[in-house]
């Protein structure tokens, strides 16, 4: 089977890989759809994602949607007891939980704070957790996330960055009612727009430096979009906002923005070594920062959402077949393209 396949820094290639077995405990998922991700992207143009730094080749991809093909013995109960069979369309949760940690009780619940968290497609860890950006996958009966039939294969694959944009909102706490600033819209900006509306937010401003991203943003539900590089300021006193740029020099707008006593949400991925930003309103406003990273299950809700009318159609601006992988990589990775989330056509 094909595979897409990052060797190293600015290294990606498209590769004949060996079909997986599925085994007695397994599923064999043949594999549809694939989003490219901002960690994708990083470990093709930096050999590392945040922390995770690449060691050896990596299969990318935990945005992904596909079709049951089999189901080891051993799995057939647990299949059968979510209403799977052969041939039912799915997305996947790329968390595997590992090791044999202790955490407070508050934390128990909160699987994406898990110590040892093993997610597809990544390099944490080693041997790294191969993805699901290729023809087949193998994985547990509880990963396996039916899709509702008013959805698309091509939606479902959205459904994991939804899920992301979900938790940032309800990091947030009450919605409804709410004034929402969203300062960055790419693909996780995009969908807290939709998060947030779906939620009961009165009004969501999303904010940008590229008006493609605030077109996208405005077609997701915003109902203001700003541009600070034409002269639009940030608004005042909002209830909320979400940062989801993760531009060190955009905190200290954004936070200034934030009404005092309000929240700030971080799901921007932040740089991991030290950075400059003016962060005093915190104090002397005293806004509630809080980070918001992954989500816990809210895919689950993400599917529910696009069953019930939640379009993500305008977010999905390119697709390309898997030989052109590289290309959409490439698309991925230049806003000046008017890209925000590229697709793959895995099969």
């Amino acid at each position: 089977m094909k595979a897409v396949i990052v060797h190293g820094k600015n290294d990606l290639r498209v590769e004949e890989t060996a079909d997986p077995v599925c085994g007695p405990d397994g599923i064999l998922v043949e594999l549809a759809w694939g989003g490219i991700c901002g960690s994708d992207i990083a470990y093709w143009k930096h050999g590392a994602s945040g922390t995770a730094v690449l060691s050896d080749p990596l299969v990318l991809g935990h945005e992904v949607s596909g079709r049951v093909v089999q189901i080891g013995a051993k799995a057939a109960e647990a299949v059968a007891a979510l209403g799977a069979d052969v041939g039912t369309q799915v997305t996947l949760h790329p968390a595997t939980l590992a090791g044999n940690h202790k955490v407070v009780p508050e934390l128990a619940a909160r699987t994406n704070l898990w110590p040892e968290v093993r997610y597809l497609g990544s390099a944490a860890f080693h041997p790294h957790e191969q993805g699901a950006f290729s023809r087949y996958r193998t994985v547990r009966p509880d990963q396996l996330r039916i899709v509702p039939e008013d959805v698309s294969l091509k939606e479902a694959a959205v459904a994991e960055p939804f899920g992301v944009a979900l938790h940032a909102i309800s990091r947030a706490g009450e919605m409804a009612g709410r004034t929402v600033l969203v300062n960055g819209c790419g693909p996780i900006g995009a969908l807290a727009v939709a998060a947030a509306k779906a939620a009961g937010a009165k009004c969501v401003i999303a904010a940008d430096l590229a008006d493609d991203a605030l077109d996208v943003a405005r077609r997701m539900g915003a109902d203001e979009t700003v541009n600070p590089s034409r002269g639009g300021g940030l608004p005042t006193d909002v209830d909320v906002a979400i940062e989801a740029s993760g531009a060190p020099r955009a905190l200290g707008g954004v936070i200034a923005a934030v009404r005092r006593g309000g929240v700030m949400v971080q799901v921007g991925n932040l740089p991991a070594g030290d950075v400059q930003a003016a962060l005093g309103n915190i104090v002397t406003r005293e806004i509630d920062y809080r980070g918001s990273y992954r989500f816990v299950d809210e895919i689950n809700q993400a599917l529910e959402l696009m069953a019930g009318g939640v379009d993500v159609g305008p977010l999905m601006t390119h697709e390309v077949d898997i030989e052109d992988a590289l290309r959409g990589f490439e698309l991925a990775a230049d806003r000046s393209t008017g890209s925000s989330k590229v697709m793959i056509r895995l099969n």
